[in-house]
């Protein structure tokens, strides 16, 4: 298996419970993302997603909303395929009934 290989391999479930519990917010509008996002999204999760949704989790809360609202785009180190991807799965993602 090779560097690539293993980016985009499925997350393990110890990986994806710390990784949620990285993702609570103080705003509650990024929280309600994030969550709708993890209902959607987690059962195949890539370690590849779960670096870049990490990268997203080290702004700020209002910078991170300003991404999540399309207010913003991602600049300097963060505007990478990767983290547009999931910033694009964040903003799709709906409620689950």
């Amino acid at each position: 298996m090779n560097a690539t290989d293993s980016l985009d391999a499925p997350i393990d479930a110890r990986a994806l419970s710390k990784l949620r519990w990285r993702c609570r917010r103080g705003l509650l509008e990024n929280d309600l993302f994030i969550e709708r996002f993890f209902d959607q999204h987690a059962a195949d999760l890539t370690v590849r997603q779960a670096e870049a949704l990490g990268a997203l989790m080290d702004l700020s809360d209002n910078d991170l909303l300003d991404l999540l609202l399309g207010r913003k785009a991602p600049e300097g180190e963060m505007a990478r395929t990767d983290v547009s991807h999931v910033l694009s799965l964040l903003r799709t993602a709906r409620p689950t009934a």
